[in-house]
């Protein structure tokens, strides 16, 4: 194109090809580049964020991991958290863990794991099956269970599953060849504890690919022994009815150590039962830790001779990441392959790793201080709260339970102990019955308080059956993690000693509060058994509809207005509002009481202040119409007072000009009339007093205020609900409130000398008011009039009195 345009001669023409050459150049090349860049962002639109570009460095990423750890992405100085973590009198959040150089030795055998799966097969061989031969041999050897297999796993309950397989292989050698068809002409049953660990029956089956039919659960003891063992003799039964039946007894699973209580099965015993009847035996539970100790009690000995046993070694040493172990004797290495409890993978071998590492970095003096130390803070725990009252403690051997379970009872008068923490069925409820629900709420109120108090003390709140709700303390699965010292223990016991005057002076109090608010008209007692405090009222508003469930606008609406007006008077209680416990409907809830409250007054209180809330409410509602009817008998009067008018003063006198020289020569007195609106009677009243005497009228006496039937009169300092002192304090109390009293009708008799003085100096007289002279002439007739006693001669008063 260049040399097309050096042959055109004009040179005019020749500049404007060569100017649109360019132009054309520029379109095109910023056409190119949009195009480009739109590819670009609809390449990376579709890739996250953090993969845009070229990467990240090491230092952000952990930045990143360490913010989602604090629970929030945005960057936060560390020292800013720790500072407040310790304002807030606790760890800094991210700390979940007590993580010593044990758990950094556990952690590190995971990267290690990683690390050495790249090794070459041989290396990798050799490496991973001597980790997991000198792992299992030293468990072995420390929990006393004698060539033993392991299985690391990392689920808990994933061992059990697999023992289950294999008994299931060992039981039916068919079973690989005809798979289930076996198990449908002779139905396996799988035996668990009433007290098992909830959810497990239901992960076996899952698991295993059984129906639910397949589990028998079998009952504690409920005359002799524990509540929370096996009931052997009934488990014999189930047994044979079983075979009677058909079915293959395959399993068992007992307890070392329930997952309530901790309370241990009869092992011994039952041992010699699943021997008769060629039942797999396998124990679970948290006193198998104490086999590694010098002292074992027998029946947790007992568990060395079982079939199988899992162990959770991570929690009991504080090791964060290591996997469970199943130890488990059986001399078929094919059918332990086929169950899946051995396997040929190195990565499966590379589980035991942090294990190997963490024993070897412990050691046996470690690993049994740990143990023991766990042990000795149940049994300090134990021992200090055997001095404390109203504290009830379930365990199962004092001398050696790693378990501490407690609970805060208080006996009716005249009632069986007993009877306080058995329910008895089909019967009404009572006053033991109705204890039982209040020492629930407050046991669950007590565990809640005690976890915020003592955190180090790894406490739980749960929900016995028989016993209702109490408090555990289990150190063996806590204390290493947490690192609970002895001072804890006592600080636990503290805290406890501390919060039991509340909770015996609450539960005292809420059966005169009910009888109160049941003997108060406009209250209703609300029956709310998770409630720990005094209880539970609710105020019925005059168009409040009893037997509907739902949400009703006016009665929050009061109760809104009672609850602040309640958290006003600045007393030892607590109130707050909620929904009822089987409605919709507001209600006032009365906290725990920390002294000897009057009830009585609170709930008067209570009744009192609703009503006078409803009433103003209503008078507000009310208001609009009381004015609308107002202003329309205004307009009628206001109308007929015209007419009035019009009469009295003629037709001449409202013509413009004719009225005015009619007004002249003979004016019109009228009277002043007019009308004011009294809200308070919602009525009209006339003027005229307001007009003649130059006073504003003070109408309809507003209706009173309406107040308790009773005042108390309290001390300076003193707050609300309160009961009167005793003894001296309240003679005394009453006898300088009657002085006071005495002091003011004294002074009300006489009139004061101030009030003399200000009648003597008054330089305003009304009409019809004596002179100085004629008022002390009269005065002084009316006083010997009245006190003849005068005529005698009297001493003179000081100066001071004058």
């Amino acid at each position: 194109m260049d040399a097309s345009l050096e042959k055109i001669a004009d040179p005019t023409l020749a500049e404007m090809g060569k100017n649109l050459k360019e132009a054309m150049k520029m379109l095109e090349d910023s056409q190119r580049r949009t195009e480009e860049e739109n590819g670009k962002k609809l390449i990376s639109g579709d890739i996250p964020g953090p993969l845009q570009g070229s990467g990240q460095d090491m230092v952000s990423i952990l930045q990143l991991v360490q913010n989602l750890m604090h629970g929030d992405e945005d960057e936060e100085p560390q020292s800013a958290r720790i500072a407040t973590a310790e304002l807030m009198g606790g760890r800094p959040r991210c700390l979940i863990q007590n993580i010593g150089e044990q758990g950094h030795i556990a952690l590190l055998g995971h990267s290690l794991g990683a690390y050495i799966s790249t090794l070459d097969k041989e290396r990798l061989r050799k490496l991973t099956t001597r980790i997991l031969s000198d792992t299992t041999l030293w468990l072995c050897r420390i929990f006393r269970y004698e060539n033993g297999c392991a299985y690391f796993h990392e689920e808990e309950r994933e061992g059990l599953a697999k023992i289950c397989r294999l008994a299931i292989h060992s039981r039916y050698e068919d079973f690989v060849v005809d798979g289930f068809n076996v198990l449908y002409n002779k139905k396996p049953v799988i035996y668990l504890s009433a007290a098992a660990m909830p959810g497990l029956g239901q992960y076996l089956c899952n698991q295993l690919g059984l129906p639910f039919p397949c589990l028998c659960r079998v009952p504690c003891n409920t005359m002799f022994g524990s509540q929370h063992q096996m009931d052997v003799a009934f488990l014999e039964k189930l047994i044979k009815e079983d075979i009677e039946q058909g079915k293959l007894p395959l399993l068992l699973v007992a307890n070392a150590g329930t997952a309530a209580v901790g309370h241990t099965d009869k092992i011994g015993r039952l041992k010699e039962l699943c021997e008769q009847y060629e039942i797999w035996l396998h124990v679970e539970g948290v006193n198998l830790a104490t086999l590694a100790l010098g002292y074992v009690s027998s029946s947790v000995l007992a568990a060395t001779k079982c079939d199988s046993m899992t162990l959770t070694p991570g929690p009991w040493l504080g090791l964060p990441a290591v996997p469970a172990v199943t130890l488990y004797k059986h001399d078929d290495p094919a059918l332990t392959l086929v169950a899946g409890l051995t396997s040929n993978k190195p990565a499966d071998k590379l589980r035991a790793l942090p294990l190997w590492l963490s024993l070897q970095y412990l050691g046996l003096d470690g690993i049994v201080e740990r143990i023991k130390h766990a042990c000795q803070l149940s049994q300090r725990l134990q021992e200090s709260l055997k001095k404390v009252n109203h504290i009830k403690i379930l365990v199962e051997d004092e001398l050696s339970s790693p378990v501490v379970v407690f609970r805060f009872f208080q006996e009716l008068p005249g009632s069986d102990p007993v009877l306080n923490a058995v329910p008895v069925p089909n019967m009404a409820p009572s006053a033991v019955g109705r204890e039982r629900h209040s020492c629930d709420a407050l046991n669950r109120w007590l565990g809640e308080q005690l976890k915020e108090l003592v955190p180090t003390s790894g406490l739980t709140v749960m929900d016995l059956e028989v016993e209702g709700t109490c408090v555990r303390f289990s150190p063996l699965m806590t204390a290493a993690v947490l690192g609970t010292r002895g001072e804890d223990v006592d600080q636990l016991v503290a805290c406890i000693q501390n919060k039991l005057p509340v909770l015996t002076c609450t539960l005292q109090l809420r059966e005169e509060f009910k009888q109160e608010v049941t003997g108060t008209t406009g209250l209703l007692y609300v029956d709310d058994p998770n409630w720990p405090g005094i209880g539970v009222v609710r105020y019925e508003h005059a168009n409040d509809d009893k037997s509907s469930l739902k949400l009703d606008p006016e009665g929050e609406k009061i109760h809104a207005g009672l609850l602040k007006k309640l958290n006003e008077l600045e007393s030892d209680l607590t109130f707050k509002m909620g929904p009822e416990y089987k409605s919709m409907k507001s209600c006032i809830y009365v906290g725990m009481a920390s002294d000897d409250i009057d009830v009585s007054e609170l709930v008067e209180t209570i009744a009192v202040t609703a009503r006078e809330i409803e009433e103003n409410s209503r008078l507000l509602e009310n208001m609009t119409e009381v004015v609308r009817k107002g202003i329309q008998e205004a307009q009628v009067q206001l109308q007929k007072a015209n007419e009035e008018r019009l009469l009295e003063e003629g037709v001449l006198r409202q013509i413009p000009v004719v009225g005015s020289v009619l007004n002249w020569f003979s004016p019109v007195q009228a009277s002043q009339k007019g009308r004011s609106f009294n809200l308070t009677a919602g009525s009209l009243e006339s003027t005229e007093h307001t007009y003649v005497y130059k006073v504003q009228g003070t109408g309809v006496t507003p209706p009173q205020t309406p107040s308790g039937t009773r005042t108390k009169q309290r001390l300076p300092g003193q707050k609300p609900f309160k009961r009167s002192l005793r003894g001296s304090d309240a003679q005394s109390e009453t006898s300088s409130v009657s002085h006071i009293e005495d002091l003011e009708k004294m002074e009300h008799l006489s009139g004061g000398p101030e009030q003399d003085a200000l009648e003597a100096n008054s330089p305003e007289q009304h009409p019809g008011t004596p002179t100085p002279q004629e008022g002390e002439q009269t005065g002084a007739l009316q006083n010997r009039a009245q006190r003849p006693e005068d005529d005698h001669p009297q001493v003179e008063e000081p100066e001071s009195l004058r």
